[in-house]
């Protein structure tokens, strides 16, 4: 895949079934695989979607409980946007909230939370749209190599 100019995209529709975050790593693996990521870059990939899959699985009330995943692949980058069409994050839970991990904050919100911040540590880019329709967290991983 080195060496083109255009971009390629696969798109990939889950339930939110246990272990279905599995099938999308695969997908991730063999597609960052394909563009000669390493095989660290490639763990730190599967790593992101299983953590971004997990969030939508288990905060979006979506009521088609579907996730799309829509993997764009370019010479140098792999980018991943991960939506759900459940009722957003709310304010108080948003990603950079300074509530977050705060002693006052209720003890389940102090433990969890952390999905998130593992997958801005091991990206190059994270974004999160959300609102009444859902949330997308579009994600990229550049080529080191």
């Amino acid at each position: 895949m080195a060496n083109t100019a255009s971009k390629q995209q696969v798109l990939l529709t889950i339930p939110m079934y246990p272990d279905m975050e599995l099938a999308a790593a695969k997908t991730a693996s063999v597609l960052a695989e394909l563009m000669d990521f390493d095989e660290g870059e490639v763990e730190e990939i599967q790593l992101a979607i299983i953590e971004t899959c997990i969030n939508a699985f288990e905060h979006s009330q979506s009521e088609d409980k579907t996730v799309v995943i829509e993997f764009i692949m370019k010479d140098d980058e792999l980018e991943f946007k991960i939506s759900d069409r459940g009722v957003g994050i709310a304010s108080e839970r948003r990603p950079g909230s300074e509530l977050l991990g705060q002693p006052g904050l209720h003890p389940d919100l102090r433990k969890r939370g952390w999905g998130l911040e593992i997958i801005r540590t091991l990206m190059d880019e994270v974004d999160v749209e959300t609102g009444a329709n859902g949330t997308t967290v579009s994600v990229v991983k550049k080529k080191t190599t």
